[in-house]
């Protein structure tokens, strides 16, 4: 989850290399540093907090001035945030080694034994410093070899890492390395990069490569090379990024998500439309052929956090329209609780970066099982999206707030247009249901752009509940997954304490929660539920609950125990949560402002989890 970035070319790398570091700091903000060839050799600068934090440190030491270096902004794994755990790491009583890593190690400890049996000393708790001691007890002293000492080392680590390693024999010379972690190669014109995503260098090049398990690369001013884990030089496909440096910058906002909240009509109608076409859905995707997806009998949705919440969603249509076997698993327990997976079976994938940990490893596990895998993805070429068997891709531009916007929403239509697919090959529905669902799908941009207009009154909403200590979310059925999502938007955001509870599970123990001023947020889309959900309603109101009530067009029950009502335009039931979700994102935000929390970077999250 942390960010790491390199640069060597002719310039100073240091204003760089910070630069570089922001456009990273959604990845873990608890500790910053950078290593860099000035006059004096390898200089180290870190600090405890902020990139703000090690600028100013930098700034008050009276500036750094190299070609060559590289930087890391820290998620907190092993070693609680401090300066001294901090990388760069310095490997050696010499200190001639620095390396940066995000991932976790987990045989550091054992390492850690062996290496000061030989006289290392460790200055921090963190698994890191295991590697770079380790590199410089296997480097030679002889520069060229470094590439091959790092592929020695990471053949002697266990678990995950993205490693940039310098060292002063060269002071030119950046060798990077991968395993379950990302890591791209930007090329420039008599410069190169490292980083942990693309944002880190688009301000320099637009083309890149990327590093694949097991592979290292030596990254020099004038020539990129790539070995494989036996050493061999392997030939990489230059890629190119498909978007406007401005897509990653605020553009005006005083937040990236708002910014990214406003962007969902676009974002949305880029996963949509498209892919229909006469009225039906057309995927031109890989591996999503209408044969493949017909021979599923059981279909697994995975993902963590919101992607999750999607999946909800999109269990519940594609039993409906589908009428197969669907489940929607956490990707964590889906590694662990053994599930039944059988040769044929359909695993859907989702996740915004293509990166996440826990998902990845359950793909891997769910295809090792036999079943065939389809990712819905954002990032391009992003490590799900190479390794699965088919890609739905999200086209929704890159997301830079921790706290996931448009790429959710962006979830659900490509979750749409799958159900839609779906049941059209296997003949659940009939060529007018699916020209209706097109009609209706190709309108959620539009729709969701009007319910943005509620921006001002969930902003006058959030200044009055923005005290509540507690927040509950009650809905039914699809509604009860957008409550989890917009009950997750609200505690990531605010620190808010938050739950989403089945409105059918109130009696059940929940209700005992409910005092005076409490506020609940009910949803209310399903049309054959809104008696029982008005009922509901109903039993917290009598208890002090204030109640904001998020309901169709065509909702004609008592609202008289409401505070506010909010009306989504007409849209087919199966589709409401791309609408009932938006004015929830706009109240998680505006309740956060009020606050005074850092809404892009909430405390102890990470954008892209990418160790378990």
């Amino acid at each position: 989850m942390c960010g790491i970035v390199g640069f060597t070319g002719q310039e100073n790398a240091v204003p760089i290399l910070l630069k570089g570091l922001y456009s990273l700091e959604y990845r873990g903000y608890d500790s910053a540093g950078i290593a860099a060839f000035t006059g004096n050799g390898l200089e180290v600068v870190k600090s405890r907090g902020r990139i703000s934090n090690l600028e100013e440190k930098i700034h008050e030491e009276g500036g750094l001035s190299a070609n060559c270096g590289i930087g890391h902004t820290r998620w907190a794994t092993h070693g609680e945030p401090s300066d001294r755990n901090s990388h760069p790491h310095l490997g050696g009583a010499s200190g001639k080694i620095a390396v940066v890593h995000n991932g976790i190690i987990e045989n550091y400890l054992e390492l850690r034994e062996r290496l000061e049996a030989h006289g290392y000393v460790f200055r921090s708790e963190t698994d890191t410093e295991t590697v770079a001691h380790l590199v410089d007890y296997l480097h030679t002293g002889k520069h060229e070899d470094l590439a091959m000492t790092v592929l020695k080392a990471v053949g002697m680590l266990r678990g995950s890492y993205a490693l940039g390693v310098v060292s002063m024999d060269d002071p030119h010379e950046i060798v990077a390395a991968r395993r379950d972690n990302p890591l791209v190669i930007g090329l420039g014109e008599g410069e190169n990069m490292i980083a942990s995503d693309i944002t880190a260098i688009i301000s320099r090049t637009r083309k890149y490569i990327i590093l694949d398990d097991g592979e290292v690369a030596i990254v020099r001013p004038d020539k990129v090379t790539v070995m494989n884990a036996f050493g061999d030089v392997v030939e990489k496909t230059v890629q190119e990024v498909n978007w406007d440096l401005s897509a990653a910058e605020k553009g005006g906002y005083e937040h990236f998500m708002i910014k990214e909240i406003m962007e969902q009509p676009q974002a949305v109608s880029n996963t949509i439309h498209p892919r229909i076409k006469d009225g039906k859905v057309v995927f031109e995707d890989k591996g999503l052929t209408d044969e493949r997806l017909t021979k599923a009998k059981h279909i697994h949705i995975i993902g963590c956090g919101s992607a999750l919440h999607a999946g909800m969603v999109g269990r519940s249509i594609i039993e409906k329209l589908c009428r197969v076997r669907c489940t929607a698993w956490v990707a964590s327990e889906f590694r662990y609780e053994n599930p039944i997976v059988e040769p044929d079976d359909l695993c859907i994938i989702i996740s915004q970066s293509g990166e996440t940990a826990d998902t990845l490893a359950a793909m891997r596990q769910a295809k090792q099982a036999g079943a065939y895998a389809v990712a819905i993805v954002n990032v391009v070429s992003s490590t799900i999206a190479r390794e699965a068997d088919g890609v739905l891709y999200l086209w929704a531009g890159p997301e830079i707030a921790v706290a996931t916007t448009k790429a959710y929403s962006a979830q659900l239509g490509a979750l749409y247009l799958f159900a839609v697919k779906l049941a059209s090959v296997r003949g659940t529905i009939t060529a007018a249901q699916e020209k209706g669902y097109c009609d209706a799908l190709y309108k959620i941009p539009e729709q969701i752009g009007q319910m943005l207009e509620t921006k001002e009154q969930m902003q006058f909403i959030a200044t009055r509940y923005a005290n509540r200590a507690s927040v509950f979310y009650l809905g039914r059925t699809l509604d009860y997954a957008a409550a989890m999502e917009a009950s997750l938007k609200l505690k990531e955001v605010s620190y808010v304490h938050s739950e989403a509870y089945a409105a059918g599970e109130l009696k059940h123990g929940t209700i005992s929660l409910i005092e005076q001023g409490t506020l609940v947020v009910a949803l209310a889309t399903q049309p054959e539920l809104y008696e029982k959900t008005i009922s509901n309603i109903r039993e917290v109101a009598s208890r002090g609950a204030e109640v904001v009530l998020v309901t169709g067009e065509d909702f004609d029950g008592d609202t008289s125990c409401c505070s506010y009502v909010l009306r989504l335009p007409k849209v087919p039931e199966e589709l409401s949560a791309s609408l009932s979700i938006v004015p929830l994102q706009l109240l998680a935000y505006y309740i956060a402002v009020e606050r005074s929390c850092d809404v892009d970077k909430p405390r102890n999250l990470a954008k892209s989890v990418t160790v378990e």
